[in-house]
């Protein structure tokens, strides 16, 4: 008997039906529900068993109809796997880390590939280098230095009197320099409480009078905006910024290992003029859309340089921690910037027989956060595991996901079979090409998370630019560009679903700011990438 007088087994038969129904519904139920098949349909929407049911139902329908040809079996059943993770990542229906562990059973189950060969593809070099970044994320998040940094920066920029497109030139510039380093998910996250600490100095409904009230929600609108923006295009800057840049490299190598690699400093070569032409495009824009000659006067009643300057000095002196971990992480940065320079100038890792990786030295700084003492207590380091409770696994997961599912459509004969009804493509121009790949992911991106997106389209460009025999960078780099470019609706990317829930936005905001952007992207996306590839990628420049 339990302490409310029943036994376990007699309460063994209400256990059955207890993760059909809610308790509400069976209480309802209890007292004479004469809808007992509404209460159902609702527990089961409320569970989402339909969406879960629609990831196998969705593989059986495709295993069932879809007829690629004699041989092509395997081809087929990777179609349906790629339809049931599909369907589970877009429909939330399990957990995104568990929806990206789906390919460790589907793929042995549907003779895809073996246990082993799909494991391996959860940990490689990129991964560690990602798994490396959060670590170094969390440090810096947990001794405050990104909210020194970004008051340092707002206090510079203010300016006295405030000058609203400095200010937000000193906003959107620091996310941006923060999101270079970090995921651009962490950037929004940590700096978004630093943009609406400032907010909360302006009234929420408006101001007193005479417009300044619209002034300062225009201006609320455009800080918000700002954020969102500059950490997605921070991200693009660098490796470390965006899970697909480190996808895009892991596929890269994984399709085209003959190829010349592309490492942190040969990417960031290409991606820091994408990423600076687009910030002045977003600086520009919310200057323009959101700033008038009466914005300074209205927002000088409620925002001063002296009221940054006390939030600053309340963090104190930087402390050893504090310039530990800069330390470790300006260390990781020159490592990674100098491990190969050029063909005439080695980097470091040819002391190594180039055997080391980026992903190496990441984890090698990130152990270091473990070993240097904080000196703030007895025997206490910089960081201990505790404190990486909060490191995004679902992430990690999802790259893992992305690289095995790469490495399915190449076992099983997809990319052959995708890439032939494709090849109507041959001979196209390249600015034709590019916009085309970077069109055809930024659609897709409004709808699937960046990360997902990449880890769909960049097999199938991989194989189309063998068959139209161009070089890979073309589409690869113009898709894994396109997927970033998720600025238009709050459920593309995490960022902008943060910048929605503080009520300051709206879908109308995110299309009117989002969308020039996105122009804006294609088009210097268009200009940049034949010079810039012929020197960075070893493109052909006919190609």
């Amino acid at each position: 008997m339990d302490k409310n007088g029943s036994s376990y087994g007699e309460s063994s038969s209400d256990d059955v039906e207890a993760p059909l129904l809610l308790p509400a519904v069976r209480a309802g139920m209890a007292k004479g529900d004469h809808r007992p098949a509404a209460a159902r349909v609702r527990a089961l929407l409320a569970h989402k068993y339909p969406a879960i049911a629609a990831g196998p139902a969705a593989c059986a329908a495709v295993c069932a109809v879809v007829d690629l040809g004699d041989g092509h079996g395997e081809a087929r059943n990777m179609l349906g796997v790629l339809a049931w993770v599909f369907l589970w990542w877009v429909t939330g229906a399990v957990p995104l880390a568990v929806a990206s562990m789906a390919p460790l059973f589907l793929f042995p189950a549907f003779g895809v590939s073996s246990s082993d060969a799909v494991a391996k593809a959860y940990m490689d070099d990129v991964i560690s280098l990602v798994l490396g970044s959060f670590i170094l994320a969390l440090a810096i998040e947990h001794y405050h230095i990104h909210r020194r940094l970004a008051l340092n920066v707002l206090s510079l920029f203010c300016g006295d009197p405030v000058r609203p497109s400095l200010l937000l030139l000193g906003i959107t510039g620091t996310t941006m320099f923060v999101s270079m380093w970090i995921h651009n998910t962490a950037c929004t996250v940590m700096m978004m409480p630093v943009a609406t600490g400032i907010l909360q100095r302006f009234p929420r409904g408006g101001g007193d009078g005479a417009g300044g009230g619209q002034e300062v929600r225009r201006f609320s609108k455009a800080v918000v905006l700002g954020v969102v923006y500059a950490s997605a295009i921070g991200g693009m800057a660098t490796l470390t910024g965006t899970g697909v840049n480190i996808i895009l490299v892991g596929m890269w190598s994984s399709y085209f290992p003959e190829r010349k690699p592309i490492t942190f400093s040969s990417w960031m070569s290409f991606g820091l003029p994408m990423a600076l032409i687009l910030f002045f495009a977003l600086w520009l824009t919310l200057c323009l859309m959101y700033c008038s000659n009466n914005t300074a006067k209205a927002l000088s009643s409620y925002l001063d340089r002296n009221h940054l300057r006390r939030e600053l000095s309340l963090l104190g002196p930087m402390a050893f921690a504090e310039k530990m971990v800069l330390a470790v992480f300006g260390g990781l940065i020159v490592l990674w910037m100098t491990r190969n320079l050029t063909d005439n100038i080695p980097g470091w890792g040819v002391l190594f027989h180039n055997k080391v990786g980026d992903g190496t030295v990441t984890i090698m700084m990130a152990t270091l956060l473990f070993i240097i003492p904080s000196r703030k207590r007895e025997g206490e380091k910089l960081m201990d595991w505790n404190k990486c409770k909060k490191i995004q696994w679902n992430i990690i997961l999802l790259l893992g996901a992305g690289f095995a599912i790469a490495d399915g459509f190449n076992t099983s004969g997809l990319t052959d079979i995708l890439s032939d009804g494709l090849r109507f493509l041959k001979g196209a121009p390249t600015l034709v090409i590019v916009p085309v790949a970077c069109v055809f992911s930024g659609i897709m991106t409004e709808f699937t998370s960046d990360d997902s997106t990449t880890t769909l389209v960049l097999p199938l460009f991989a194989e189309l630019a063998k068959s139209i025999e161009v070089h890979p960078a073309l589409l690869m780099v113009s898709s894994a560009i396109g997927a970033q470019l998720s600025y238009l609706l709050p459920t593309g990317s995490p960022s902008n679903v943060v910048g929605f829930s503080t009520g300051y936005i709206t879908i109308k905001d995110l299309v009117a700011t989002g969308l020039p952007l996105k122009i804006v992207a294609i088009a210097a996306l268009t200009v940049l990438l034949p010079p810039l590839g012929s020197v960075i990628f070893g493109m052909d420049i006919k190609s």
